[in-house]
């Protein structure tokens, strides 16, 4: 055999080794786990993990970018969150797919989010690239698959030919990462059959879709502050001086529906749960501008340091199903003075996704920075 030929074979090799599936058995050996419980366990037929309230890392960190993550989920009508974590940089961000057994065949029977310092966004991040209509098995496993590009990605569940969902757009940047399991909500579930096929170029199904420019008039980016408790802007009718000073800054590009999300840069804690999101608007004249708005979960609105609106939208606020997801719901009258005008927005947080947004309708004789 002469040269090429052996080289033709290692290449080949080489390429037939890059498309194997690594297979994960559900053992103690393999996992390490930070949970309320976690036990290792034949179940239905399967090795598996039995997951409440917490994570699985694999011990082995994997160095995963692209490729393909697939596990069986046995689902019940339990009221639950059960999935899986890639690209997980630290436990505090990664990207994430979660299954809603108890919201089977509704339009948010699953969910993709990305998770920046502890703060999911599913309260942002909703709607038929993030999630999908889905009937499960119940009382059964249910098979998942992802194939995940650079910067896209495919979700299969059960049907192994016909993506339930599109992600046009994985919203951290693309960096390698290890992979795990989560069990999030009140009950626990058992998870078997991970296996993970690392592929620089996988093959997507769907036909790729760009993302849509944002809209006219929306507020394009944001300077976005530390956190710090929301007692200091609580029941507040004018910006307090002594606050101002204390504030470090940095700039947060809205997305392309709208909104920008401050847990890309603020971090959240049960004392500091409030940032401010502040712009400059210009105006030529001394006039009075609609503003349309959004928040999650919480809101003040300050122009040149007064008070003029504000509002709430927690989860199961206004009732049990309501579930405060964002938009440009709400509206405020700016009373604007001639020459540079400061809108700051104080926006707190619980949970489910922490994010503010804006527009205006009418952009004449004003400019915004």
């Amino acid at each position: 055999m002469n040269r090429t030929n052996t080289l033709v074979i290692l290449i080949v090799l080489t390429f037939s080794l890059n498309l194997r599936a690594q297979d994960y058995p559900m053992i103690p050996d393999v996992w390490e786990t930070q949970a309320a419980g976690a036990v290792f366990e034949n179940y239905k037929g399967k090795q598996a993990l039995y997951l409440y309230r917490g994570r699985a890392n694999l011990k082995t960190a994997i160095n995963f970018l692209t490729g393909v993550i697939e596990y069986d989920v046995y689902v019940t009508e339990r009221r639950g969150f059960p999935g899986v974590e890639f690209r997980i940089q630290d436990a505090a961000n990664f990207e994430e797919f979660y299954i809603r057994p108890h919201q089977s065949g509704n339009p948010d029977a699953n969910q993709y989010t990305p998770v920046f310092n502890r703060v999911g966004g599913w309260q942002l991040y909703y709607g038929e690239e993030y999630s999908a209509p889905i009937v499960y098995k119940m009382n059964e496993w249910n098979h998942i698959k992802l194939v995940i590009a650079q910067r896209d990605a495919e979700i299969y569940i059960n049907d192994m030919d016909v993506p339930a969902i599109y992600i046009p757009e994985l919203k951290r940047n693309p960096e390698s990462g290890n992979v795990g399991l989560k069990a999030g909500g009140p009950s626990a579930f058992h998870m078997a059959d991970m296996k993970v096929k690392k592929i620089s170029n996988p093959i997507l199904k769907s036909s790729r879709k760009s993302v849509a420019p944002l809209a006219e008039g929306v507020i394009k980016e944001w300077q976005v502050s530390n956190s710090f408790p929301e007692q200091l802007v609580k029941e507040s009718y004018e910006l307090k001086k002594r606050v101002k000073p204390d504030l470090r800054w940095e700039k947060v590009t809205t997305e392309n529906a709208g909104y920008a999300n401050l847990a890309r840069v603020a971090l959240r804690s049960r004392e500091n749960n409030t940032t401010f999101a502040k712009v400059i608007i210009h105006s030529d004249k001394e006039q009075v501008k609609k503003m349309s708005y959004g928040f999650s979960d919480r809101a003040i609105v300050f122009l040149n340091d007064k008070a003029i609106g504000g509002g709430q939208d927690n989860y199961a606020s206004r009732d049990y199903r309501f579930l405060g997801t964002m938009g440009f719901f709400d509206f405020v009258y700016l009373p604007l003075k001639k020459g540079k005008n400061e809108l700051w927005i104080a926006v707190s947080e619980n949970f489910g996704g922490w994010g503010v947004m804006a527009k205006f309708d009418n952009m004449g004789g004003i400019k915004v920075d």
